[in-house]
């Protein structure tokens, strides 16, 4: 493990454009999330250097859509070489950044890097297809082409696989790529470019843009010509702001939007297995995560026994910071965002619900929040509507499969869904009835590089990862030949 000050030293804190380190006439602070310290100045991106980016991914455009698929791909190839060869040095900086516990941040590195190697996989594999007009007048053929100049902004829970997860097929498509990534977290995107041009990838193709100031940055980009899509992973407020930018030039878009992920355990579940599951779906990534489990349907005949196995499992978790040895729970991203857990607990507290465990700030140094179980939530409390994104499970009953399934579709959102029961029946009619674009049967992790991410309503457009990753990055095109002579 290195150490940190080494480590910080030697990240990447200029803006990176055109394949190399360019300083920024202004920087912002980056914080440790476990202390509320300054790890690191980060040069900050304006709009010049948004043009200068957008200048060398419109000039390096042509050429990388004209790269044999194969080089691409084993640009990609070395890319995930290289990451997993900085393992150490990714974890670690991406719990000082974000906070999550050290073995998570590992978990993230081999999850995040592999995107690179499956869409080098998938860069080889993009098809059209050649066939007669049923007419008899003609030939139709139909090709596959880059999207063109991408805009990518990532979120700052996942710093480095929601980076991945959008330069990889962008790149294996032949689009160039400008990232902005999240203020809280952008030294983990920042060491990654430097591992694309150790990887072979040519200048201009990928720009990184760390800034405190999104909107400055970003506005003046939506009416250049020359940028063909954006794909953005955020809140639901700031995806519908981003359409509405987009709609006046029409660009592509790519939403992975605000979840509100129901866990729903129904009377013959296999009770152990159901917790289980709720502790991965909840507690991953400290419940910062647009895919974590955030209403427990349980149904009543088992409600109690399950509300009182999943406290006790809650109550022992070990809470520090992230690099600290045996840490399960790390701090929350910042002080807005544990205010934010604290009231949303408060309200359903002041409605009626129960605490069976935690439900309380960490006094001190960072920015902790006590893993926390609220039973007994009434329907009109906040944290049943929204997306709470911390360690608070709140559980609520139904009686029999209907009102279950009603419960569960009760919300704006549909990311992910998350099912326990024993009947294969009712396993497919209740997944096939949710309204949701992911849903997880006797599973509390979800997500797979080879499947498609993403989810419906008011939770975003379009899919990430699996085969249909690449498609978001390529347009179609159709040929008409006259019939041969």
């Amino acid at each position: 493990m290195p150490e940190v000050a080494e480590l910080l030293a030697a990240v990447p804190a200029d803006l990176w454009i055109g394949g190399k380190r360019v300083p920024a006439e202004r920087t912002f602070p980056v914080f440790d999330p476990a202390t509320g310290e300054v790890l690191i100045e980060v040069a900050d991106a304006s709009a010049v250097d948004g043009a200068r980016a957008l200048d060398a991914a419109a000039g390096a455009q042509a050429a990388w859509a004209a790269t044999p698929s194969r080089e691409r791909a084993e640009i990609l190839r070395r890319a995930w070489e290289l990451v997993i060869a900085l393992r150490d040095e990714f974890a670690l900086l991406m719990t000082l950044e974000m906070g999550k516990p050290l073995a998570e941040s590992y978990g993230e590195v081999s999850y995040g890097a592999e995107f690179l190697r499956w869409f080098a996989e998938e860069a080889v594999r993009v098809h059209g297809r050649y066939t007669h007009a049923p007419s008899g007048t003609g030939r139709i053929i139909v090709t596959k082409q880059p999207v063109g100049p991408t805009l990518a902004i990532t979120p700052w829970n996942f710093p480095l696989a929601m980076g991945t997860r959008k330069i990889a097929p962008a790149l294996a498509a032949g689009c160039t790529m400008v990232v902005k990534p999240a203020a809280e977290t952008p030294l983990t995107m920042l060491l990654l470019g430097q591992v694309f041009a150790d990887a072979g990838l040519p200048p201009g193709v990928l720009s990184i843009l760390p800034t405190a100031d999104a909107a400055a940055l970003t506005d003046p980009m939506f009416g250049d010509d020359r940028l063909r899509k954006i794909t953005f992973t955020g809140s639901t407020g700031v995806g519908k702001i981003l359409l509405a930018q987009s709609a006046t030039r029409v660009l592509r878009t790519s939403m992975e939007l605000g979840g509100n992920a129901p866990f729903v355990v129904f009377a013959d579940a296999d009770l152990d297995a159901a917790v289980d599951g709720a502790m991965a779906a909840k507690m991953r990534n400290t419940g910062e995560a647009c895919t974590a489990a955030n209403r427990f349907h349980v149904d009543n005949a088992i409600r109690a026994e399950f509300t009182a196995e999943l406290t006790a499992r809650m109550r022992a978790l070990k809470i520090g910071p992230g690099y600290l040895d045996g840490v399960q729970v790390g701090p929350l991203i910042s002080e807005k965002q544990r205010d934010t857990v604290a009231e949303l607990v408060h309200d359903a507290v002041a409605k009626g619900a129960r605490v069976t465990t935690g439900g309380r700030r960490i006094a001190g140094d960072g920015y902790f929040y006590e893993p926390t179980v609220l039973a007994d939530v009434p329907a009109d409390a906040r944290i049943l509507r929204e997306e709470v994104f911390g360690p608070v499970a709140a559980i609520t009953g139904f009686d029999g499969e209907t009102e279950g399934i009603i419960a569960a579709n009760d919300t704006e959102f549909g990311l992910a869904a998350y099912i326990y029961t024993r009947d294969l029946d009712r396993a497919f009619r209740v997944a096939e009835a949710l309204e949701t674009g992911m849903v997880g049967v006797n599973r509390g992790v979800i997500s797979d590089v080879a499947a498609p991410f993403g989810g419906v309503k008011e939770s975003g457009l379009g899919r990430e990862a699996g085969t249909e990753g690449i498609e978001e990055y390529l347009e179609t095109k159709y040929i008409a030949l006259p019939q041969p002579s």
